[in-house]
């Protein structure tokens, strides 16, 4: 069974940063892409950024040049690498998973959610 496992969030000012990981357990056929979507209190959950399996990528236009999204193919680890954190950020950051599983069904699954809150 797949299961996502996150970690790095947590309190941060203005300005600051933090590094989101997301490590994957179990068996799968094919990757199609992992990433991160965040909801924010009272608001929908939106993307903020995904990795495709061939390797491109693409961002909230909120995000882009502050947030990068990486993976670690050898580690099932995609990162989220956040820089200049903005009030606006706060939220509980899921990872998400696109992918076939062994049965060659296409499937996706959430985690568990990291809260990062960026004030003074």
């Amino acid at each position: 069974q797949v299961q996502l496992v996150e970690s790095g969030g947590g309190l941060v000012q203005p300005g600051g940063s933090l590094r989101l990981s997301c490590a994957r357990s179990g068996s799968i056929s094919r990757l199609n892409a992992m990433g991160w979507y965040r909801q924010a209190p009272g608001k929908q959950r939106e993307l903020v950024a995904v990795i495709h399996n061939g390797g491109s990528t693409n961002y909230a236009d909120s995000v882009k040049g502050r947030f990068t999204i990486s993976r670690d193919n050898a580690k099932n680890t995609v990162y989220l690498q956040m820089n200049n954190l903005k009030p606006e950020d706060t939220a509980v950051y899921y990872c998400y998973i696109d992918f076939v599983d062994l049965f060659l069904s296409r499937r996706d699954y959430w985690g568990q959610g990291t809260q990062v809150t960026v004030s003074s």
